[in-house]
């Protein structure tokens, strides 16, 4: 217990003298900063600005002339946010648009007809649809007009407001999904980030021979769960830092962001998937960096690291691929991502998704910790057995076969 204790404060320590560690911390800091501060600093540099008339950007309505009056009304209506000016038809449309005097143009061609003029059209333009709402409107208040109905009851009648509640019995998969992807996304960042350390770390300390000293005084369980337990404490302390810092810089600007639901709802974290997240990111990272360092200890030159983590990289990032997208279909709770669930290489960011977008019952909660936890324990064992053999081998790359074979004579 006492040579643990050494190497993971030794360790440990390496991490807080690293400039890169604690340089990208600052850094990211200090980019949070800016970032939740942003808001505050723009209505400063609006008020010292010389105020004016807010100014809408401009839409141009070419229509016959009897579809005049009622498309100018309707698309005022449906595009609150323009300022919808008529223009006739002889007019250079186009020339306007690219001139930059209006942002965009509908010719209405007939009744249910138009042309949508725009120059640089967004992936997330939905002018059309509005426009394809706004001729309906039209068309329907026509044909109740010729049916003997009054244009103010026909405007009455199309005006009609829906009001609805929704009640969610479980979770609400909008509100969830930010900080859902947030905390999956740094959950991957960081477990490949010292994942890779480890094996790094191993593989320097290997090519400079001091791994023959150390593996004579030092029991190699004790140097690998020394080794992985600091670098876990380090990503955690990482990690509280960003996100306590992004915490109190909100809060420092809360009353700016009010606007922001997006933003708003990743600092609304319930304490309970936090506890979660931390948990599942404990267990996935012991997993992962158990691996990397075995790996690390067989890789003969510290060039061949990126060569001999690559199936444990591919693996992790195919876990990453299937909860990204089920994330996005909305079916967190597909047969693939149960059975994740209790894949102890996939799990941790498998059933934290489904507990955070979905309704997991609380026994297969425990399954799925109780079998992330036996694996961690089972992977440390043997990579603490592969790690004692490998580091010992020089040369050429040590094959599978004959790892396994020291590792059970061992």
């Amino acid at each position: 217990m006492k040579q643990f204790g050494i190497i993971l404060k030794f360790e440990l320590m390496s991490y807080f003298k690293n400039k890169v560690f604690v340089g990208i911390t600052i850094f990211l800091m200090v980019l949070i900063a800016v970032v939740m501060f942003f808001p505050r600093m723009a209505v400063v540099f609006e008020r010292s600005e010389p105020s004016g008339d807010e100014q809408k950007p401009v839409m141009l309505i070419a229509a016959k002339e009897e579809m005049t009056d009622a498309a100018i009304d309707m698309f005022a209506a449906y595009f609150a946010d323009y300022d919808v000016r008529l223009v006739g038809q002889s007019e250079e449309i186009q020339q306007q648009i690219t001139s930059g005097k209006a942002n965009c143009a509908f010719a209405l061609t007939g009744p249910t007809s138009y042309v949508y003029y725009v120059n640089n059209l967004s992936m997330y333009d939905q002018n059309t649809y509005r426009a394809d709402e706004a001729l309906k409107s039209i068309c329907q208040m026509n044909a109740m007009v010729e049916g003997g109905i009054s244009a103010k009851e026909a405007g009455q009648i199309l005006s009609i407001e829906i009001v609805h509640e929704t009640e969610s019995l479980g979770k609400d998969q909008m509100q969830n999904f930010f900080y859902t992807y947030i905390m999956i996304f740094a959950l991957y960042m960081v477990i490949l980030l010292y994942g890779q350390m480890v094996a790094t770390n191993v593989a320097t300390e290997k090519s400079s021979r001091a791994m023959e000293v150390l593996i004579t005084s030092a029991k190699p369980a004790s140097m690998m769960f020394g080794k992985v337990i600091a670098s876990c404490l380090a990503g955690f302390i990482q990690l509280v830092c960003v996100f306590g810092s992004s915490f109190v810089f909100f809060n420092l600007n809360q009353s700016y962001w009010d606007g922001n639901g997006m933003i708003r709802s990743i600092f609304d974290v319930p304490a309970d998937l936090l506890f979660y997240m931390f948990l599942f990111f404990i267990l996935g990272f012991f997993i992962y960096a158990f691996m990397f360092g075995a790996v690390g200890s067989t890789a003969s030159k510290l060039e061949d690291i990126n060569t001999s983590v690559m199936p444990i990289t591919l693996l992790f990032i195919i876990a990453f691929m299937v909860v990204m997208f089920s994330m996005s279909s909305g079916n967190v709770d597909s047969i693939l991502m149960i059975v994740c669930s209790y894949i102890p290489f996939t799990s941790p960011m498998a059933m934290f998704t489904r507990i955070a977008m979905s309704t997991v019952p609380w026994y297969e909660i425990v399954a799925s910790v109780a079998i992330l936890i036996a694996s961690a324990v089972g992977v440390g064992v043997l990579s603490a057995k592969i790690y004692r053999v490998g580091v010992l081998l020089y040369g050429t790359t040590p094959k599978v076969g004959s790892i396994l074979k020291s590792v059970w004579k061992a």
